[in-house]
């Protein structure tokens, strides 16, 4: 008998080697190499553990001729909607028949709660198959009780194996399946352990085959590591349809559902929910929700407008610049990009003349966001110097604007949207680059609502501290 060899894979982006390396040469990810047995996964019957054959029963035939683009078939894609606004929005619609799903999150955000409301909610004359691998039957019985879910639609298994699940799909033939988690599942054939890049690799391929085969909807729940992203290799992100993304403290009542990718839909959409004891409720004006609370007329706090997605949110900037005590000035962001707040320090000291070599920095953005888009610059650094200089911003006002490193005011994506925005949550005017003058042409805004184009930084910050 052949002995087993070894193979190392990276747990950061699934690069596999036939020896043990320090730093992974696909990501330079330094000890990520985690060795892995490779055995034949043939089974006695000749066939792969994950693979069906596309004679397998209730499995539709794969097409192996080579055919023109003009004699394929086009028409609706078939989504079912899960009746939960929010993710139905992050979805682009609902959930397309025949996709792999991928929802990761950090532990108790709320993933299995929302796939159990997603499952209750389910036609009647549907069927749900909930495949669970961390909890018992028990336990879900007992989060089902809690948000009180009855679907008489639903079906319970609790399996690890892959055979076992996939036979328990390919019989009930259900519209949607469940799996919490992948990293519980495994493959016979393969010695490593569950949760391992070899095996998590191998069960998404075979989930994969059979959802396209089947068309059949497959939901997967994913761990995440420390930095946030989905554990295992980068490769199962690669192969599902969509990646969605749970964001939020446990301790905060918000939680955010982001899309990272979605072949059926777009990318970067953003959903809003609200923990409560019945489960997640979707936030459907989210903006007034992560503007409740907010101080009026107090240093240090500024409205800015963020695209997640198709729709703009409003969100609020807070600012806390104090004398350092220390021999170094402190620079603290939550929610925004240190080096990028480093930058717009330097650029003030620079066209503004005003020095922070002594004053310690905190930036914090409200609701638990992270905003990733340069559209948001000029609120930063306007409520940092309305910190410093102990003064409030413009009553009610909107800022937006990219800083550039010579001073200049850069203009910002659908700018149209944001103003529009502006004036539905009741903002008395907004100020924008010059760039995006053309862009607000034509757009419907109340006679009151007063925008200001601006061209440089000395020009935005009169305006703004007016």
């Amino acid at each position: 008998m052949a002995k087993p060899k070894s193979t190392f894979f990276c747990t950061d982006c699934g690069h596999e080697t036939s020896g043990w390396l320090g730093k992974c040469p696909g990501c330079g990810s330094w000890n990520t190499m985690q060795e892995s047995l490779k055995t034949d996964s043939t089974s006695k019957s000749g066939k792969r553990g994950t693979w069906v054959a596309s004679d397998d029963e209730g499995a539709k035939p794969v097409g192996r001729r080579i055919v023109t683009m003009e004699s394929i078939e086009t028409g609706t894609t078939m989504r079912q909607p899960s009746k939960i606004s929010e993710l139905d929005r992050v979805l682009g619609g609902g959930f397309v028949q025949g996709s792999l799903v991928l929802i990761g999150g950090d532990p108790g955000i709320g993933k299995s709660t929302l796939l159990l409301q997603v499952a209750g909610q389910w036609p009647s004359d549907g069927m749900v198959l909930y495949i669970t691998g961390e909890e018992s039957l028990q336990q879900i019985r007992m989060r089902a009780d809690r948000i009180s879910i009855d679907s008489k639609s639903l079906r319970l298994l609790a399996a690890t194996d892959f055979t076992t699940l996939a036979a328990a799909i390919k019989e009930t033939k259900p519209d949607i399946t469940i799996i919490d988690s992948v990293q519980t599942m495994y493959v016979e054939e393969l010695s490593a352990a569950p949760g391992s890049v070899s095996q998590v690799r191998e069960v998404t391929a075979g989930l994969l085959r059979l959802a396209k085969q089947l068309q059949t909807t497959i939901v997967l729940v994913g761990h995440v590591t420390k930095d946030g992203s989905i554990a295992g290799p980068r490769v199962l992100e690669h192969m599902v349809d969509t990646v969605l993304y749970f964001e939020g403290e446990n301790l905060e009542n918000y939680r955010m559902l982001r899309a990272v990718k979605n072949r059926f839909g777009a990318t970067d959409e953003l959903g809003v929910f609200e923990m409560t004891e019945r489960g997640l409720i979707s936030v459907d004006n989210a903006s007034m929700a992560l503007l409740a609370g907010r101080p009026q007329n107090v240093a240090g706090s500024v409205i800015t407008a963020c695209m997640e997605g198709t729709r703009p949110l409003l969100l609020e900037i807070q600012a806390l610049v104090n004398e350092t005590s220390g021999n170094f000035a402190l620079r603290m962001a939550q929610g925004y990009d240190r080096n990028r707040l480093n930058m717009l320090l330097a650029a003030a000291e620079k066209h503004l003349g005003i020095g922070f070599q002594n004053y310690d920095t905190y930036i914090n953005v409200i609701g638990g966001l992270k905003i990733n888009e340069t559209a948001a610059d000029l609120a930063m650094l306007a409520a940092v110097l309305s910190s410093v200089n102990d003064k409030p911003t413009r009553d009610k006002t909107l800022i937006c604007g990219e800083i550039g490193l010579t001073g200049e005011i850069r203009s910002v994506a659908q700018a149209d949207k944001r103003a529009m925005e502006a004036s539905r949550m009741g903002m008395k005017s907004i100020i924008l680059p010059s760039g995006n003058k053309r862009q607000l042409e034509g757009v419907s805004l109340p006679d009151k609502f007063e925008i200001y184009f601006v061209d440089k930084l000395q020009e935005a910050i009169d305006i703004i501290f007016s």
